[in-house]
């Protein structure tokens, strides 16, 4: 019954807190109908308690009934934080690489262009002095 992966992250949406039908699904990359399944499957359990407001129906933990998971499904839930928590800096470890190879790469480029012009031809480089000298003196003349 708990040890559906989907089912045990329903129980710890609502554990705390009674939730939606259409905000636990909006947790999920399953179809509304697959979340209502796994619901009605806890419900059937006795382990979710539902409260009918109109047409809404919300939807939380019954932590009597599930006293003897609370341990396990505690566990079974820090270790998925610890897992994700593993993952995110993992992320943002390769990020931080990535963006370093991309200034490393930049750094690089900016390095080959200086050294592009330093290495230009001598007639480049003499067109170059020779319009500099002749910009300056044309400034020169009255």
């Amino acid at each position: 019954m708990i040890a559906e992966p989907r089912r045990r992250e329903i129980l710890r949406l609502i554990w705390d807190a009674e939730r939606q039908a259409g905000d636990i699904a909006e947790h999920f990359d399953v179809t509304f109908g697959a979340v209502s399944q796994h619901l009605g499957v806890l419900r059937k359990a006795g382990l979710v308690v539902v409260r009918r407001d109109g047409t809404r129906r919300f939807y939380r933990a019954d932590r009597e009934a599930l006293a003897p998971f609370t341990a396990v499904l505690e566990q079974m839930w820090d270790a998925q934080l610890d897992r994700l928590a593993i993952l995110a800096e993992a992320a943002e470890q390769a990020k931080a690489a990535r963006e370093a190879g991309a200034v490393k790469r930049a750094n690089a480029a900016r390095r080959r262009e200086a050294a592009s012009r330093d290495d230009a031809p001598s007639w480049e480089t003499e067109s170059r002095e020779t319009a500099s000298r002749d910009d300056a003196a044309r400034e020169d003349r009255p």
